[in-house]
C-alpha cells in the first residue's frame, strides 16, 4: 500500500510539472525569438544612424505596404514619408486634422512595371540592374513650386548637403508657399545655408508663381521641349533644373538628363568600365533605353546610390 501510494504521489508530481516543462521551452524559444529580433533592430540602428532620414523613409516602407494598398485601393506603394506610415498605424496620434496617411504624390508611376519589363529584355545592364531594387520607384513630391525650389537648391552640392539646407528652409517656410518665401526675404534665406544667388533664384522664382506668369496649369498638357522653354526663363534654372522637373514632377518616361554628372558617370561605371564618356557615347547608350529613359536614368542613379532622391 504504500508502495502504491509512492508511485501514485511521483505520478502526480510528473503530471503536474510537464506543464512547467513545456512553458520554460516555450519560453526559452520566446527568449531566443526576442534575442533574435533585438540583435536585427541592433544592426539596423547602427545602420541607421549613418542614414538620413530619407533612407528610414525607405526602411520603414516594406512593413507598410499592405497598409499602404488598403489606403490606395490596387495602387502599390513602396515608399512613404515616415510619418505617414505613423499615422496610418496610429491616427489619433496625428489628430483630426492630421493629412491623409499616404498621398497620391507616391504613388508608382503608371508606366513603370512595363517599362521595367521592356528594358530587361533589351538592355544586359538593366537586366541586372533592375531586380537589385525590387519595388522601389522613382518617387515626387507633387507640388510644382516646391520641386522647382528643391532643384535650385541642390544645384552643384551634393544630396545630404542639398537636404541639410532644405531642413533649415523648411523651418523658416513650414507651408512651402510661394507667398511664404517672399516674406521670408533674402537674408532669411540665405542664413539657411543658400548663397546668395540660390536665394536670389528662389525668389524669383515664388515670384513667378504669384504673378502668374507661369502657365502650371497646362504644363501637364504640353510637350517637354514646351515645359523646359518656359521654365528656362526662370532665372537659375537651366535645362538640368528644367530636366528634373519632367522626372521629379510631371513623372515623364523619356527624360535624359545629359547635363547630369551623376548620369554620365553611372554610364561610365556600368558601360565602360570607368572610362571617361562623352555626352554622345552617352547618348548612343540611351537610345536603346527609349522610350523609357527617365526609368533608366533612375536605375543608373540607384547604381551608385541605393538612396532613392525626391525633388
Amino acid at each position: 500500500m504504500v508502495a502504491a501510494s509512492k508511485t501514485a504521489l511521483k505520478k502526480v508530481a510528473v503530471k503536474k510539472s510537464a506543464p512547467k516543462v513545456g512553458a520554460a521551452v516555450k519560453t526559452a524559444k520566446g527568449l531566443r525569438t526576442v534575442t533574435s529580433e533585438t540583435a536585427t533592430s541592433a544592426v539596423h540602428a547602427a545602420n541607421g544612424s549613418a542614414r538620413t532620414a530619407a533612407q528610414s523613409d525607405a526602411l520603414l516602407a516594406a512593413p507598410a505596404k499592405k497598409a499602404v494598398r488598403r489606403k490606395l485601393g490596387a495602387t502599390p506603394v513602396s515608399v512613404v514619408p515616415a510619418d505617414a506610415i505613423a499615422t496610418a498605424k496610429s491616427p489619433a496620434r496625428a489628430g483630426k486634422n492630421a493629412p491623409a496617411a499616404v498621398t497620391p504624390e507616391f504613388a508608382r508611376p503608371d508606366y513603370w512595371d512595363k517599362a521595367c519589363a521592356d528594358l530587361v529584355k533589351r538592355d544586359r545592364i538593366m537586366k541586372k540592374l533592375i531586380p537589385q531594387f525590387g519595388p522601389v520607384h522613382l518617387m515626387t513630391r507633387g507640388d510644382p513650386f516646391v520641386t522647382l525650389a528643391r532643384s535650385i537648391v541642390g544645384q552643384q552640392i551634393s544630396v545630404p548637403a542639398a537636404q541639410t539646407v532644405w531642413v533649415r528652409i523648411q523651418a523658416v517656410c513650414p507651408k512651402l508657399t510661394p507667398a511664404q518665401f517672399i516674406k521670408a526675404g533674402h537674408d532669411k534665406l540665405a542664413a539657411c545655408g543658400l548663397s546668395k544667388r540660390k536665394s536670389e533664384y528662389i525668389l524669383d522664382l515664388a515670384q513667378h508663381f504669384v504673378s502668374g506668369a507661369l502657365h502650371v496649369a497646362t504644363w501637364t498638357t504640353m510637350d517637354d521641349e514646351a515645359v523646359i522653354a518656359e521654365l528656362t526663363q526662370i532665372r537659375g534654372i537651366g535645362r538640368w533644373t528644367a530636366e528634373m522637373f519632367l522626372i521629379f514632377n510631371l513623372v515623364r518616361p523619356d527624360v535624359l538628363p545629359l547635363d547630369d554628372v551623376g548620369l554620365i558617370r553611372a554610364i561610365s561605371v556600368n558601360y565602360f568600365s570607368g572610362e571617361p564618356v562623352t555626352r554622345s557615347e552617352a547618348r548612343e547608350v540611351a537610345a536603346n533605353w527609349e522610350p523609357w529613359r527617365t526609368v533608366a536614368t533612375w536605375y543608373m542613379w540607384r547604381s551608385l546610390d541605393p538612396l532613392p532622391v525626391a525633388y
